[in-house]
């Protein structure tokens, strides 16, 4: 039977806590994978969710990628590796075309389909001590496969991909820090809190504004000019058509702060 609890989600507001729950190491097995697929559409899609904060149970490590035990059993559940590999590929895909910002907590080992799924969400943080970070597939004869090639080399330019994935490194956080594949460095003791933080700091910002901003960045960063500013265009004047855009405008004139997302 599946086991229900591979995924546990909680919510503090309008931030929905997804949590990788197979510690200490957090491989992220067939039942995980089925419960994310499912959960993600249905987060963005419910308004009343505006962030997202992912994390690994038990807080030791994020996740050391894939269950490699359970690829026997995935071919038969899935009908074949490729099947297996193409619902990794499209979950973090999801994650990553979310109208709402997700943030990555990062302790322990981040290693493999790990950090693909840290590389899905728009903001990575790290403890300061005790991260691994990486994608070493290469010493287990294969490559990334859930997409971590193409978003490592976006995140932090083909040198230190190549540098990554071909010598199969596993990086400290201050190093993740210093080639700009996490965000923010904190002691393991404050990084949910942190996390947690940030989520809410971004979940109290105008939703339409921020979708905007994520559709404009994330889906065209790679278009034309003319398509990237076509985007921002479309953003712009949906974001004016809302009442957190008329509440933006009313709050810097009369010298206040603005309260978003209100109705």
């Amino acid at each position: 039977m599946p086991d229900p609890d591979a995924l546990l989600i909680e919510r503090d507001g309008a931030v929905a806590t997804l949590t990788i729950n197979d510690p200490p190491r957090n491989p992220m097995g067939l039942d995980f994978m089925d419960a994310l697929e499912a959960a993600i559409p249905e987060l963005d899609a419910d308004p009343s969710v505006r962030a997202l904060v992912i994390c690994g149970a038990g807080g030791e490590h994020f996740s050391v990628g894939m269950n490699l035990k359970q690829m026997g059993e995935g071919v038969r559940r899935k009908g074949g590796v490729e099947e297996v590999l193409d619902q990794r590929l499209r979950v973090l895909a999801a994650i990553e075309g979310m109208r709402k910002p997700a943030v990555a907590a990062l302790t322990g080992y981040c290693l493999g389909g790990g950090l693909e799924l840290a590389l899905s969400c728009h903001f990575r943080l790290a403890a300061e001590e005790g991260a691994r970070i990486g994608l070493p597939e290469l010493e287990l004869g294969t490559l990334p496969a859930w997409g971590g090639t193409a978003r490592l080399t976006r995140c932090v330019g083909r040198a230190h991909a190549l540098d990554l994935i071909l010598r199969a490194k596993k990086i400290s956080a201050a190093d993740a820090l210093r080639i700009g594949l996490v965000n923010e460095l904190w002691p393991a003791d404050e990084l949910y809190t942190r996390a947690q933080d940030l989520a809410q700091e971004l979940a109290a910002m105008p939703a339409v504004s921020v979708a905007g901003v994520l559709e404009a960045v994330v889906k065209y960063e790679h278009a034309s000019l003319d398509e990237a500013l076509e985007a921002e265009r479309r953003g712009v004047m949906a974001a004016m058509a809302t009442e957190d855009g008329r509440e933006g405008m009313r709050a810097f004139l009369e010298k206040r702060k603005p309260v978003f997302n209100q109705g």
